[in-house]
């Protein structure tokens, strides 16, 4: 692929690392809140954006892999042939 496939690639990247770093303050916040706020602390809220988060992990997994699809096709290799490491 050329330089969109390329371009492409490192948003998926950078979009990634943001998500990381999201959970992790989700998870700062979250336990500053606990502490403070004690039986107060909306638990299931949290949980909530905790699964929205992992939602969008896996719509970046499934487009990474998306990608790397066409990326092989290009190449002329078929995706469901290739051994991929775990």
């Amino acid at each position: 692929m050329d330089e969109a496939a390329k371009e492409a690639r490192r948003a998926l990247t950078r979009l990634r690392r943001v998500l990381e770093k999201a959970d992790a303050e989700l998870g700062a916040v979250a336990g500053a809140l606990r502490h403070a706020e004690g039986a107060d602390f909306p638990a299931a809220e949290f949980a909530a954006v905790k699964d929205h988060i992992a939602s969008i992990g896996a719509f970046i997994d499934e487009q990474e892999q998306r990608l790397q699809d066409k990326i092989l096709q290009a190449g002329g290799l078929e995706p469901g042939r290739i051994r991929r490491g775990s």
